[in-house]
């Protein structure tokens, strides 16, 4: 029984490792049979950024809050997406949805309270 439920888990597991397999398999083949060029050379090994040349040094150290305000944004826009159902299907709402959403919504109120109380939205 519970083999029969985590096999299309199981299904999608091995799609997940043959699919970005093939490519790879394939250009190493063919590297191999001598049918793709290998010629590497400056201007291909070179950072590319947009068509522009690269000024400075290429690996530059990003400041973390960059990606923690990207992450933070990027779940709050996704748990809005949530919302979204419910703003709709409201007319036939049951008591429970209603309670369901304010849980929800309540989660969402304290996670914001904790990340203004934690100052992880001000830029230092």
């Amino acid at each position: 029984m519970v083999l029969e439920q985590y096999s299309h888990l199981g299904i999608l597991l091995i799609l997940a490792v043959i699919f970005p397999s093939i490519p790879l398999g394939a250009s190493w083949a063919l590297d191999r049979l001598k049918v793709r060029p290998n010629i590497p050379n400056v201007v291909k090994e070179d950072t590319y950024e947009c068509g522009v040349e690269t000024e400075g040094p290429t690996w530059v150290q990003f400041n973390f809050r960059y990606y923690l305000i990207a992450l933070i944004f990027v779940i709050f826009d996704i748990e809005v997406i949530f919302l979204f159902p419910l703003a709709v299907a409201l007319d036939s709402l049951t008591v429970f949805g209603l309670v369901a959403a304010l849980i929800f919504i309540g989660t969402l109120a304290l996670g914001l309270v904790y990340e203004w109380r934690k100052r992880a939205l001000e830029w230092r």
